[in-house]
């Protein structure tokens, strides 16, 4: 259920007005930045939705020895399709995979082509790139016809359990496990590490750090092993895994290829808690949300980790200041209300005083805020003690603070967070907490409101005031030329990190573009043509 409701939390909305058009100050630089530059990944991206698929003998992608190539010899400032559909047209090679094939072996030749030959080569790249845009557009007619085919949960907050052991064919059973459970998304982990390769793994892994690799035949397989399961359940499983880290341009575009339902993409966590260079996470941030809005696939947002690094009290305006900022650059690539999964979590202190009633103004203020968007409500984590019993208990209250302000993603806590990665026995114990609660209290929004002037009133106003402060310094006055917003995030705003504009991994894969840089997919995108 959403809250509309003014009488809820009574907020005032011209405070509410002016939050958001700060937020789009402190956007509109960054999107303006990243507009001005493209990155290896963003050109890459475009090379996938052009058909380039495969690895070499030791699993280095075509996609990364084609651009390093056509880097190496002409740059990446005009973009990479204008030398790569050149080289095709003068004979290099009879097509895309065989060009680079030839590019990894050094005997490929590009060069950036000027007036017809230009123009010839920018033409067929455009057709090249359609045809992969329109598999995207395919596939998310694909989804709607299962949604109204299978139907869609009946109940929210939609359930969301994580699987991954890092094996795929030891992924697939177990999801379709925790489906006919009642989980309605699964969720697959990402190995650790991978938001820190500067390329995308290929074909089915079998072997994972705390995760699965995100890889293309990954994606593929647990897609068509979910669909089975939503034909035998009778409701549509919606599959998540990670839009992040350096490739996180070219994953999104693997997830709209595949058909996955949602991804995790946060403007700011792999800044934060990657050391991501800023400028190439909003470059490559901005290209994956315009494959998001395309895909019809719903993003889920990181600020539940600002509060596993900051106290969720003292920092919880920060969480409210990144999902207005959250919202702005969602918007700004395209993406729609119902696909904005703004995160927030359960991570108050449970010995402080009164620290339900703290977690419920949190929760009705974003859902308030964000009436319209499936809320991403995250379970406890940084005060799992190892104690399952009190851990247990912990996520009860969780879920009823879901099921009482409307939330619209539950993801299921473990009891055993912070003791050992989850046995299947504890997914079980855990969607009996969710069921239980949900069943016994789900109605719980239609009576919620809480007194006028009361505790949780006055909690959630302070919590707006406090982001509006913070919004407020970071827009400023500015006396730098760079956008306001890095530099509160190189002065440990967010998640008590320090991140500047000038360092991080990464930051050599971004590239300035020049006048006549052309990117066939970017076009595409930002027209919604298809060819």
């Amino acid at each position: 259920m959403v809250l509309r409701d003014k009488g809820v939390l009574e907020l005032d909305p011209t405070q509410v007005k002016y939050a958001r058009s700060l937020a789009r100050k402190a956007g509109r630089p960054v999107v303006n930045l990243a507009k001005r530059h493209t990155t290896v990944s963003v050109e890459r991206a475009t090379l996938r939705l052009a058909g380039l698929a495969g690895a070499d003998h030791e699993n280095v992608p075509w996609v990364n020895h084609l651009l390093d190539s056509v880097r190496a010899q002409v740059g990446l400032e005009h973009g990479v399709t204008t030398p790569v559909w050149d080289a095709l047209i003068r004979g290099e090679a009879p097509d895309l995979l065989t060009l680079a094939q030839k590019a990894a072996g050094g005997a490929a030749t590009f060069r950036q082509p000027e007036g017809k030959a230009a123009t010839t080569a920018r033409k067929q790249a455009r057709s090249a790139v359609a045809r992969g845009i329109r598999t995207i557009d395919a596939q998310r007619k694909t989804r709607d016809k299962l949604i109204a085919r299978h139907g869609d949960p009946t109940q929210k907050p939609w359930i969301y359990l994580i699987v991954a052991t890092g094996d795929i064919y030891e992924d697939i059973p177990q999801a379709q496990a925790a489906a006919r459970e009642g989980a309605d998304i699964i969720a697959v982990i990402r190995s650790t590490g991978q938001s820190l390769l500067d390329f995308v793994p290929e074909g089915a892994t079998r072997e994972g750090y705390a995760g699965t690799y995100a890889t293309q035949e990954n994606f593929r397989l647990m897609r068509a092993a979910l669909d089975e399961t939503s034909k035998q359940l009778g409701r549509y499983i919606r599959l998540t895994n990670y839009a992040s880290g350096l490739c996180m341009p070219e994953i999104a575009t693997l997830a709209g290829l595949e058909r996955l339902d949602m991804m995790l993409n946060d403007s700011m966590y792999g800044i934060l808690f990657r050391d991501i260079n800023p400028i190439r996470t909003f470059v490559d941030q901005r290209f994956s949300r315009q494959i998001h809005a395309r895909a019809g696939i719903i993003i889920n947002t990181g600020e539940d980790n600002y509060l596993t690094t900051a106290d969720a009290v003292e920092a919880a305006h920060t969480v409210t200041v990144s999902q207005l900022l959250n919202e702005y650059f969602a918007k700004e690539a395209g993406l729609a209300d119902w696909q904005l999964g703004l995160g927030h979590a359960f991570e108050i202190d449970p010995s402080i005083a009164d620290s339900f009633r703290l977690e419920l103004a949190h929760a009705l203020l974003a859902r308030q805020l964000f009436p319209d968007a499936p809320l991403k409500w995250m379970p406890p984590t940084k005060h799992m003690t190892g104690d399952i019993f009190r851990g247990y208990l912990l996520d009860g209250f969780f879920n009823l603070a879901g099921a009482m302000t409307g939330q619209g993603i539950l993801l299921v806590g473990m009891m055993t967070e912070a003791v050992v990665t989850p046995w299947i026995s504890d997914r079980d114990l855990a969607l009996q907490n969710v069921r239980y609660v949900l069943n016994a209290a789900g109605g719980l929004t239609e009576d919620f409101h809480p007194p006028r002037d009361g505790f949780i009133q006055k909690r959630a106003r302070q919590v707006l005031a406090d982001s509006i402060d913070l919004l407020d310094s970071i827009v400023g006055d500015s006396t730098t030329s760079d956008p306001p917003l890095l530099a509160a995030i190189a002065d440990g705003t967010f998640g008590a990190m320090k991140r500047p504009a000038t360092k991080g991994k990464g930051l050599d894969g971004v590239v300035r573009k020049a006048a006549a840089y052309d990117n066939p997919a970017i076009d595409l995108l930002e027209t919604g043509e298809t060819r």
